[in-house]
């Protein structure tokens, strides 16, 4: 493996994606449906209520976990067209978010995303939104967090002390050697590195969500673990706490 350098983002996406594929792995795989798009009825035979974008095992005791990376096994991998049920105790199902998704109208509860969004451009981040209002049940719930770029703005011209706190948290968890703890480097890498696409504030994640047929009036700010639903702000992941928006919305009728 080349030496980590934070100077070169396109390398370490690279490093990124190889060690992304290293993790996706399991010990079980069954498929157990096919022949999309999934209906509700379908989804209720399985357990399902709700779907976990950018998860390959939901912790959601009713969800279905995806993702763009596919689960292995040794002698099997999670192909696109069928559900699988992984390691006997969770469902996934591989998919694109930029593409149709291969549910039928209203057939889920719940969705869920973490930290996804900001990984495509703001075209086809309002085209998955538009897909998620298409497959939540009237009623149902979009939770998605992502990174604030109002809070990367105030660390920058305030100099709060977010950014070092961000740093070592990064360090801790693994992720290379420590960031430079230059102003404008924690600011420039945010938009630069991690495959990312697209920066959102409040603004403009409710711009895009209005664009995609949610009730501006029911977007709204929840925080950590905490919202409409409790089983399904329960997601969140601390790792990713200081740094996130939480926003929660409601299709329109």
């Amino acid at each position: 493996m080349s030496e980590w350098n934070w100077g070169r983002p396109d390398e370490l996406s690279r490093l990124m994606d190889e060690a992304w594929l290293g993790l996706a792995r399991c010990d079980k795989l069954e498929p157990v449906a096919a022949a999309a798009p999934y209906s509700r009825d379908q989804l209720g035979a399985l357990g399902v209520t709700g779907i976990e974008f950018a998860a390959w095992k939901t912790a959601h005791p009713e969800g279905l976990g995806s993702d763009l990376v596919s689960l292995r096994t040794d002698d099997a991998t999670t192909e696109a067209g069928h559900i699988w049920r992984v390691d006997g105790e969770c469902y996934f199902v591989a998919l694109d978010i930029c593409r149709p998704l291969p549910f039928a109208d209203g057939s889920v509860d719940w969705v869920y995303a973490e930290h996804l969004i900001e990984h495509v451009t703001l075209d086809d981040g309002i085209t998955w939104l538009t897909e998620v209002r298409r497959i939540l049940a009237p009623g149902g719930l979009l939770r998605l967090t992502t990174p604030d770029l109002a809070t990367y703005v105030d660390s920058y011209t305030t100099g709060s002390a977010f950014f070092d706190r961000h740093r070592k948290r990064l360090h801790a968890a693994g992720l290379g050697p420590p960031m430079p703890a230059r102003r404008a480097f924690m600011f420039n890498q945010i938009f630069y590195l991690y495959g990312h696409r697209w920066l959102y504030d409040l603004d403009e994640l409710r711009y895009a969500l209005g664009e995609a047929g949610f009730d501006p009036d029911t977007v709204r700010r929840a925080s950590f673990r905490k919202g409409a639903r409790p089983d399904v702000a329960d997601l969140d992941r601390i790792l990713r706490k200081e740094e996130s928006m939480y926003i929660e919305a409601t299709p329109l009728p």
